[in-house]
């Protein structure tokens, strides 16, 4: 079960980061990029379809190179979408990093519970799931209010500056526990 716990907590700084930016990321592409409310419904629309369409293809990547590769891939994904999100002027371009987007959550979301399946013990892995769902549930309760303060205070584009750090942060810690992970 540690093996479990140390991997959920190398990737809270994602569900943090996640949880700050698709709170206010909306607002940001409406008003910084200025994007119609269809337009944002668009936007988030084709992230979730590309993840739709790849799960299947992603998995069988994942059962051939490993999880491991997948998961720090999905965090690589993660810290180009916001950092590219914080350097656009144009709302056109978040289609393109949405694409992208989309790619990452379907890594992370094909890969990550079965890595914790593999790492674990056959009686215990609903407690094990229930660990990983716990690191993604306080990320989304600690992520929201951050990323609100965040833009209010310092500007979306410092938020999603901070959420690209705290997504190399967390690429690094989930390098190194992976290293001591065997599948």
């Amino acid at each position: 079960m540690r093996r479990t716990v140390l991997l959920s907590a190398t990737l809270l700084p994602l569900m943090i980061s996640s949880g700050m930016v698709y709170s206010v990321l909306p607002i940001y592409i409406s008003e910084e990029l200025g994007a119609n409310r269809i337009e944002v419904g668009g936007i988030f629309t084709l992230g979730a379809t590309v993840g739709l369409v790849t799960s299947y293809i992603l998995g069988k990547v994942a059962d051939r190179i490993g999880k491991k590769p997948m998961i720090l891939l999905s965090q690589s994904g993660f810290a180009f979408v916001m950092l590219s999100y914080s350097l656009i002027y144009d709302k056109s371009y978040a289609y393109l990093i949405q694409i992208f987007e989309g790619l990452s959550w379907t890594m992370l979301g094909v890969s990550a519970p079965a890595l914790i399946a593999d790492i674990t013990e056959k009686g215990e892995r609903g407690e094990a799931m229930g660990i990983y769902s716990t690191s993604w549930s306080m990320g989304w309760v600690l992520g929201p209010i951050t990323g609100g303060a965040l833009s209010q205070f310092f500007g979306f584009r410092v938020m999603l500056r901070v959420s690209f750090a705290m997504l190399v942060f967390g690429f690094i810690a989930t390098y190194l526990t992976l290293k001591k992970i065997e599948e």
